[in-house]
């Protein structure tokens, strides 16, 4: 097999409204691998690679130009489903089941099965990463979300023999994505923000409009709700507030 046997289908949409997942590839157009990281617990992520899934295998169908509606069977690739868990493990399982965990163990119409890695602290690549994201991890607790913890945290690793070759080979890259990460953090929370703002916004102008209807006067409106009176005035002329 060769790099060009492996496809990205990486949901790359990162805003709050829309999906996105860590990491999906196909493998020859057969197999597609899904792949989640998670430092916290939660059942949670088999509905959301389910949901993935469903997203993928569509991107597909479309690519492929298939009929979804004709009486030819479909051609979708085998899925298999993954967990990294960096958190501590206690009891946790080896493999999380949809039917158990919200089915009380009915899987006769839907299962979805999802492997759980852990890293069995073999050195093997997957007990590296987690191994990273702990240093990480700490390093952000210690120096929050900065350059500074991105650096701390790949000395650490070098000197542990975590990822050395990887992170000596391709230090700047890795800096580069973890600051992107950043930035991408950020800018979720912004637009989180943003999208509240816009909602207690919305719930005053339909609270000034009730107001108005029972007779208050516009100028009592405003000061109720904290917001200008021209705004409360254009509120109830049915015209579009400029902030």
């Amino acid at each position: 097999m060769t790099e060009a046997d492996i496809g990205n289908v990486t949901i790359k949409n990162i805003f709050t409204d829309q999906q996105y997942n860590d990491l999906g590839m196909t493998v020859r157009g057969k197999l597609l691998l899904m792949l989640e990281a998670q430092s916290s617990w939660t059942v949670n992520i088999i509905i959301r690679i389910f949901l993935y899934l469903a997203h993928t295998w569509n991107e597909f169908i479309e690519s492929t130009r298939q009929n979804r509606y004709g009486s030819k069977k479909l051609a979708v690739p085998r899925p298999e489903f993954y967990v990294i868990y960096s958190g501590d493990r206690k009891d946790r399982p080896e493999w999380l089941r949809l039917s158990e965990e919200f089915f009380e163990g009915n899987k006769e119409y839907l299962e979805v099965n999802v492997k759980v890695l852990y890293g069995d602290g073999k050195g093997d690549i997957i007990s590296q990463y987690v191994d990273f994201t702990k240093v990480y991890n700490e390093q952000v607790r210690l120096y929050g979300k900065t350059r500074e913890a991105v650096l701390s945290t790949i000395r650490i690793c070098q000197d542990r023999n975590v990822l050395k070759e990887y992170l000596s080979g391709r230090e700047k890259e890795v800096i580069n994505i973890m600051m992107g990460l950043f930035d991408q953090e950020k800018a979720v929370e912004q637009f989180g923000n943003e999208k509240k703002e816009e909602g207690k916004l919305e719930s005053k102008k339909e609270a000034a409009i009730n107001m108005k209807a029972e007779g208050l006067p516009e100028s009592m409106i405003a000061k109720v709700l904290d917001v200008g009176l021209n705004i409360v005035q254009e509120w109830i002329a049915g015209t579009k507030v400029a902030r």
